[in-house]
């Protein structure tokens, strides 16, 4: 797992992805972050070629030698050093979904498993 630090922050130190230039962030962990800028400033840059890839390559690292053979390779971030990311998940920004009522749960697959979980331990 990677390190967490105690202060309860993400600290993304030289990140050159990109239109990225050097540039050092500390981001808060549980809150919601928005990240803005004029086009071509590198915000997505920042968020998913930066942030997302660390947390999946740092995740991919995690899995099975027998499991990660079936899965590519992660390039790591250009950056001096990323501290307090865990695991990340991503939804593509330009693949949405038709349905209304889709959510990150049911975009990701993952409510198939809450659904499954609240059956079997939820109580009414």
């Amino acid at each position: 797992m990677p390190k967490v630090g105690s202060d309860g922050w993400i600290e993304v130190r030289g990140a050159r992805t990109h239109n990225l230039q050097n540039i050092d962030v500390k981001l808060p962990r549980g809150k919601f972050v928005v990240i803005s800028g004029v086009s071509g400033s590198g915000k997505s840059s920042l968020a998913f070629d930066t942030l997302y890839a660390e947390g999946q390559r740092r995740y991919v690292e995690s899995l099975s030698s027998y499991a990660r053979q079936f899965i590519g390779q992660m390039k790591k971030s250009d950056c001096d050093g990323i501290e307090g990311l865990s695991p990340a998940i991503s939804i593509d920004q330009k693949q949405g979904s038709h349905n209304p009522r889709s959510t990150v749960a049911t975009v990701t697959e993952i409510m198939d498993y809450l659904r499954l979980m609240w059956a079997r331990i939820g109580k009414p």
